[in-house]
């Protein structure tokens, strides 16, 4: 034949296939020793050097170590790391028996290590008794067993050479000839009609659950891998099993190629490293425990997604085992790589790209700018990483929160690269593994700072652009009536307007006395800003209601000092404004009741009769007097003045808004409690109405009061000036009947006055009644 070349090699390999091992038992030695020469690199992942197995002891300590070498040169985590030696070691030169193999310098060290992860299973009482040994231990593996004596089952008999075929199929998840899954057990089992021995069959059964944990985490990743809605954690976490499963399938292969090569060849006849069930049992322990921990892993990670499937992933760090822990952190590092991606897009950019809602952060594209602080972004509790603290948590969704809001709030466009001085991405799956192994400083330290900076930008803004604070003491002076020049001078243009019904009045004649009342006054050396904010507000007319009823001042707020003055806290503003108004009204109504018995007292003199009624009046008005300035006092200092303090300080130490609107927030509910406006206190906030009415009462009768003596005395005037006029005249002075109708009517106003006492002391008792109910 012309096209053959090599024409000795095929001759010789012809004559050496020819030839039957089986029949010429001096030739082993020769053919191993032809089989050691031809093997090939890639076939060498078992141990092909020879020692006695009393020196390799059956220990699997240095797993952790030996994790570490394997991860290091592979890339990965290594689960094929028992088998995967002579890929990257030297190739042994002789595998002759009584030969040992020793690679200059590093044949002890090579022992130590392999000898930690493999047992030798077989005795060997001396080397010359190996090969005799070993050939009839591969006849034995060869040769189909003898039926026991007695058996008539029918049942068919299996070499071992057969199992070890099927396990290696099982291994991948392949049912073999003799072994099968079985779906009523969900296991796989040796077919019954098999004669097998117990120890035989309780080994394959160990060996076949390999198979089955393949099978778990092969069903799992291939599910999810075509679930798109499983988001990027999910898919990093099944590229991980993936990667493990790659390991796994590299000890896979090399096993099957030593098997092929040991059946093309004949090896298995003569070396102590052919495979049996047994060396299988010990070369997969490691992979098995691997296996078993990413199963355990699979199963607990069922129906979890984003953060919550990374915390889940991150519980099973939680272990004294340094060969798993190093497992598990592998596949955290790849699992939390995207969460990374996720928090430092939002922490330095505020950008959200969650498809899948599998970050913490959480977005509603509904909400208005107006509730962008309060409403828009929240966060997902449920897929907040185990490793990532509450706190870390808030602060991270405080410094996103802060950059939108600056950016579509304030319309502050600052790239954040100025409001955050470092900027980090995780660029590798060993970056974000590193960091998480840190979180008590590092991990820490970035978030600190992203959240101290941004949240220090965003004050500055707040204050030196909008005037966040002077908007605040502007709330205080006006609709808390800390301006109290202002308040009096409003209150006193305004009497006449608000004693009409409420029915009559215009808004615009209020706000031309709102604008009066602020140029007359320290007002107006206030902002513009402040000033024009300010305006007049009417509240919903009832039947019976004058001005005093439905007047009230009101402040526009929008932008950005809306976050923190809402329309919760403005309602709150206008409910605290109507208490104090009508307490100072009634402040303001005393002050009249005194201001009148002090100018109508000289007057009434000359009516002796009026003393007592005067004197009733004068002194139930000094008692209401009393107990409004102490009303005044608690409300001024107790209330106002104290959570004031207590607010400005809180507000100056802030150091991000949400401490403001929370400071805010304290502040606007202590004084609705103490103020009595809180459901608790409606009784006593009723009571202290009717305390109200009662003074509003004593003005309406010491008006009628003074109205009618005042009549009475202008009369009596009258009448004595006309009788001065006519004796000047040199008439008389007053006829009988001027002189009758003048007593009679001075008659009829003596009988009045009894029904004024009676009516103060109604009124006195009254009041008391209802003061000592309200103290």
């Amino acid at each position: 034949k012309g096209i053959l070349k090599n024409k000795w090699s095929i001759l010789y390999l012809l004559l050496s296939l020819s030839e039957d091992p089986r029949k010429q038992s001096n030739k082993v030695s020769s053919y191993a020793t032809l089989f050691a020469q031809a093997l090939p690199r890639d076939a060498h992942s078992t141990p092909y050097y020879y020692a006695r197995p009393q020196s390799l002891p059956l220990n699997y300590q240095d797993r952790s170590a030996q994790s570490a070498q394997s991860s290091g040169s592979m890339g990965s985590s290594g689960i094929s790391s028992i088998s995967l030696y002579a890929l990257n070691g030297p190739t042994p030169q002789s595998l002759v028996p009584g030969q040992s193999y020793q690679a200059p310098g590093v044949g002890d060290c090579l022992r130590q290590q392999l000898g930690s992860r493999l047992a030798w299973t077989l005795s060997q009482p001396s080397l010359q008794s190996t090969t005799s040994k070993s050939f009839s231990n591969a006849v034995s593996r060869g040769v189909p067993r003898s039926r026991r004596e007695g058996d008539t089952s029918g049942s068919v008999e299996i070499t071992e050479a057969n199992l070890v075929r099927d396990v290696l199929y099982v291994f991948q998840g392949i049912d073999g000839k003799n072994i099968k899954m079985c779906n009523s057990e969900n296991c796989y089992k040796v077919e019954g009609k098999v004669s097998l021995s117990k120890s035989l069959r309780d080994t394959t059964s160990r060996l076949a659950e390999l198979g089955w944990l393949h099978n778990k985490i092969r069903k799992y990743t291939d599910q999810r891998s075509l679930d798109r809605a499983f988001g990027l954690v999910g898919q990093s976490f099944c590229a991980a099993l993936h990667q493990e499963l790659k390991e796994y399938y590299r000890l896979l292969s090399v096993l099957h190629s030593q098997l092929q090569l040991e059946d093309d060849q004949g090896v298995n006849l003569g070396l102590e490293s052919s495979l049996t069930l047994r060396r299988l049992l010990v070369w997969t322990y490691d992979p098995k425990i691997r296996l078993k921990t990413l199963a355990a892993l699979v199963d607990h990670c069922q129906g979890r997604k984003g953060g919550e499937l990374a915390s889940a992933v991150h519980a099973y760090t939680k272990t004294g085992d340094p060969y798993m822990r190093s497992l598990v952190q592998h596949i955290l590092g790849l699992v939390s790589h995207p969460v990374l991606n996720f928090l430092y897009r939002w922490i330095y950019d505020g950008e959200l790209e969650d498809t899948y809602h599998e970050f913490f952060v959480a977005s509603d594209p509904t909400v208005k700018t107006d509730r962008l602080w309060h409403d828009k972004y929240t966060l997902r509790k449920s897929m907040i990483p185990s490793f990532i603290t509450m706190e870390q948590s808030k602060k991270v969704l405080l410094i996103g929160k802060s950059i939108n809001f600056l950016h579509q709030v304030c319309h502050d466009q600052t790239p954040t690269t100025k409001m955050i001085a470092v900027a980090k991405s995780a660029e590798s799956s060993k970056d974000a593994a590193d960091l998480f192994t840190d979180l008590e400083s590092a991990f820490q330290e970035k978030i600190d700072a992203a959240y101290f900076e941004t949240s220090k930008y965003l004050l500055d803004v707040l204050n030196k652009k909008y005037n966040l604070l002077e908007h605040m003491q502007a709330m205080r002076r006006y609709l808390l009536l800390g301006q109290g020049d202002f308040i009096r001078h409003l209150m006193d243009l305004l009497k006449p307007e608000l004693a009409r019904p409420a029915t009559t009045l215009y808004q615009h004649n209020l706000t031309g006395i709102l604008e009066t009342a602020v140029r007359a006054t320290n007002a107006q050396f206030d902002n513009p800003e402040i000033l024009k904010r300010l305006d007049v507000r009417l509240l919903e007319v009832s039947p019976g209601d004058t001005g005093w009823d439905v007047f009230s001042l009101d402040y526009h707020v929008d932008g950005p000092i809306a976050t923190v003055f809402t329309r919760e806290c403005m309602s709150h503003y206008l409910r605290v404004f109507n208490f104090l108004w009508r307490a100072k009204r009634m402040e303001y109504i005393l002050t009249d009741i005194w201001k009148g018995h002090m100018c109508n007292a000289k007057l009434l003199k000359s009516m002796p009769e009026l003393s007592g009624v005067l004197h009733q009046c004068h002194v139930l008005a000094s008692e209401m007097v009393h107990f409004i300035h102490q009303m005044q006092y608690y409300i001024t200092f107790e209330v106002l003045e104290c959570s004031w303090d207590e607010l400005w300080n809180k507000v100056q130490q802030a150091q991000d808004l949400d401490h403001i609107i929370a400071a805010h927030e304290v502040f606007l509910d202590t004084i609705i409690a103490r103020c009595l406006l809180d459901s608790d206190s409606r009784v006593l906030l009723n009571q202290l109405r009717a305390v109200f009415d009662q003074i509003i009462e004593l003005q309406n009768a010491q008006d009628a009061m003074y109205r009618a003596a005042l009549e009475e005395l202008q009369l009596r005037l009258q009448f004595e000036e006309r009788k001065k006029q006519r004796e000047l005249e040199g008439k008389w002075g007053v006829t009988a009947s001027e002189d009758e109708e003048e007593s009679k009517r001075m008659k009829e106003f003596q009988d009045s006055i009894p029904k004024m006492c009676s009516q103060l002391r109604i009124l006195t008792h009254f009041y008391q009644v209802l003061l000592r109910l309200y103290i």
